[in-house]
């Protein structure tokens, strides 16, 4: 993996000729066939997810308690079980009466966001989590004798990964499972307070079995994390069986319809056949083998095996984004405030202000889709084992956590943008945002942190910046050139030239330089630019840790975390603009075309914008250019103001998914008949005269 994804397609099919281009008060967004395209890959499948998302009977009941709350998500489970789609169970292997559609299942389950958060998030543990280790950490002989049960919902079941006190360093967990050869049993035990299982979804009250990460001891050797399948319930009862405790984890700030709760064991028995051993068995005399040698190797391969949780939640958070946006958006289409000079009160979409808070989060929310479809192809290309190599598992994993922890904080972000547009409407929970905001907050912090998913995209930026550069310098020839070439663009930087070169361009001509900004390929080359510089940057600032000692190899790590994090961002803002402008010939619509074509410009205009001192300190831009951007961003969501409304109903969500009042057309039959009433009392000639018009024509 490179610093930058795949080349940049032909800029002949980014934006139509100036012969055959519409002029721009002609152009027209076909809605629908936007809202076709975006369907993706499966369009079938995901059509069937969006109807069962519309369908009140898995709605999120703002008036419930989270008791009643978390029994409405089971019973929805159980309905979603028994509808006879098999939408849930899209990822199974035929033979055991799924589909084998990896990608499908992923695309599916990101549209019952639009339903209930928490019953989305509830499915993913069952069938994302509990049920996938069994898939993809078992052996074909485990498959078939315990997931038949956790498909079909008879076994509820809780993913036990993370404890108290260790969430993202898995590696590190405290619960040990010491083979006894004797019995040909594993004995789980928690050793201390901080090795509790917790935030674990249907922990609290559902799950009668868990699948358990635990360090693997046998022969007095630690042989590292490997994964258990455990009761931990009597069916009947619901009583935790002998040696399992556990306590609910209580109210929470969101996700209210599911039982997340802490689990701990103390001497519980599982037989050595309940080890998930796909990637490392123990014989009955405790002898310990694996197909893979090393250790570290392993245990990022049975890590990487569940990095589906990370690409659904990308692909979720968009969604959410996108569902807040359209809510706002047709709010403040019709919403008036203030009389700008006449009797008519302006539209909010009408305030330039409004259109900065709103459009280019549109145009972000087009942008990740694009990046999230991307992401499924790569997902679905590994898992289906079409291209299952450890090249593309280290790809799929390094996209997956760039992606996701940028639409993750993108939602979060969008939502509190959209709450406080819509004013004190937006705070009243039967308008959505609120609650939707609630529920994905905590998306931000599992299948990994943010933060810590950033610095893991960014060492691997840096490793591959590494080998390149030793395979460039492997010769003296080579290593000269690489010299010379870094000192020559480092010259350029210190002395301004590229700098001068467009102050020279652009001088005295604001279109100019708006004309270059325009262009893609200036675009892709800004963007690309920036993560280059950065990750060289940072890799040249951590070479000295190589051949440090530990404390001060740590001390160099930990001083350039945050330029790592940010280097990260960069490619994610990368990733997401190329695979919009990739999108762009697949709309058919001349007119639509271009409409997309200026969204794309105003998210990657944007992105520069908000990083407009990096490129003036690293003589990326001239003055001239960084004054340009600002004003042509703003030019387009001029541009953009006619088709905000058509942008997000190509969304393709309908007032069943929305389900807010502000969206349903309410507040136009407000403004309707406020204008109505006004109107009438002008002509009716009873209207009372203001004081300050009285003032006025008195003077």
């Amino acid at each position: 993996m490179t610093t930058t994804s795949t080349p940049h397609p032909a800029t002949t099919t980014d934006r139509d000729s100036a012969a055959s281009a519409p002029r721009d008060e002609d152009v027209r967004l076909d809605v629908e066939s936007v809202s076709e395209l975006l369907l993706g890959r499966w369009p079938e499948y995901r059509r069937a997810a969006r109807e069962r998302a519309g369908d009140p009977r898995f709605h999120k009941d703002e008036s419930l308690t989270p008791a009643e709350h978390r029994e409405r998500v089971l019973e929805q489970m159980r309905l979603m079980v028994g509808d006879g789609t098999k939408l849930s169970w899209l990822a199974f292997p035929e033979r055991m009466g799924g589909l084998d559609e990896p990608g499908a299942n992923l695309a599916c389950f990101s549209e019952l966001v639009a339903a209930d958060p928490s019953l989305q998030i509830k499915s993913g543990v069952q069938w994302g989590l509990f049920s996938a280790a069994i898939l993809h950490l078992g052996t074909p002989e485990q498959q078939d004798r315990l997931l038949p049960a956790a498909m079909d919902l008879s076994v509820p079941g809780a993913f036990a990964m993370t404890e108290t006190g260790h969430g993202s360093d898995v590696a590190a967990i405290g619960t040990t499972a010491t083979y006894d050869p004797e019995t040909e049993e594993f004995v789980l035990d928690t050793p201390f307070r901080g090795a509790w299982k917790d935030y674990l979804g249907n922990a609290a009250l559902h799950a009668t079995a868990a699948t358990v990460f635990a360090q693997l001891v046998t022969n007095g050797v630690n042989h590292g994390v490997h994964c258990f399948y455990v009761p931990i319930r009597d069916a009947e009862t619901m009583e935790f069986l002998p040696g399992v405790g556990g306590e609910d984890d209580g109210l929470k700030g969101g996700l209210r319809g599911i039982d997340n709760g802490r689990l701990h064991f103390t001497g519980v028995r599982v037989p050595r056949t309940d080890l998930l051993a796909r990637y490392g068995t123990v014989d009955a005399d405790g002898t310990y083998s694996s197909p893979i040698e090393s250790p570290g190797r392993r245990f990022f391969t049975m890590l990487g095996s569940l990095v589906q949780g990370r690409v659904s939640l990308d692909g979720s958070a968009v969604n959410a984004a996108k569902i807040g946006l359209a809510i706002g958006v047709k709010y403040a289409a019709e919403r008036r405030q203030f009389a700008g000079g006449g009797t008519e009160e302006t539209v909010l979409l009408d305030y330039a202000t409004h259109r900065r808070r709103l459009f280019p989060a549109i145009a972000e929310a087009y942008a990740g889709h694009f990046a999230n479809e991307r992401l499924l192809d790569l997902f679905d290309d590994v898992f289906s084992g079409e291209h299952d190599t450890p090249e593309r598992r280290e790809d799929l994993e390094t996209t997956a956590a760039a992606l996701k922890s940028t639409s993750t904080r993108f939602a979060l972000d969008t939502l509190q943008e959209c709450r406080e547009a819509c004013g004190g409407a937006g705070f009243l929970t039967e308008n959505r945002i609120t609650s939707l905001h609630a529920d994905l907050d905590v998306y931000a912090t599992f299948e990994g942190d943010n933060t810590v998913l950033q610095q893991l995209v960014a060492r691997r930026l840096v490793a591959d910046y590494g080998r390149e550069v030793k395979g460039a310098t492997k010769t003296p020839a080579g290593m000269a050139r690489f010299v010379v070439e870094r000192a020559t663009s480092a010259a350029l930087d210190r002395t301004g030239l590229r700098r001068v070169s467009q102050a020279i361009a652009d001088v005295g001509d604001p279109r100019r330089a708006a004309g270059h900004l325009r262009d893609p390929e200036t675009q892709r080359e800004l963007l690309a630019d920036r993560v280059a510089t950065m990750v060289e940057d940072v890799a040249m600032a951590l070479r000295p840790a190589q051949k440090a000692e530990p404390a001060e190899a740590a001390r160099i790590v930990d001083e350039n975390q945050t330029a790592l994090v940010e280097a990260a961002k960069a490619h994610a803002d990368l990733l997401r603009w190329e695979a919009f402008t990739a999108a762009l010939p697949t709309f058919e619509d001349p007119g639509t075309r271009r409409i997309m074509t200026w969204v794309r410009d105003v998210f990657g205009l944007t992105v520069i914008e908000r990083h407009l001192t990096w490129y003036l300190l690293n003589g990326r831009l001239s003055d001239q250019r960084a004054r340009t951007v600002t004003g042509y961003v703003d030019r387009l969501l001029r541009r953009l103001r006619p088709h905000a409304v058509d942008l997000v109903d190509g969304f393709g969500y309908g007032q069943e998914h929305l389900r807010a009042a502000i969206s349903s057309g309410a507040e136009a039959e407000r403004q309707a008949e406020a204008r109505a009433y006004y109107a009438a009392l002008r002509a009716s000639g009873e209207a009372p005269v203001s004081e300050k018009a009285l003032r006025k024509s008195s003077r």
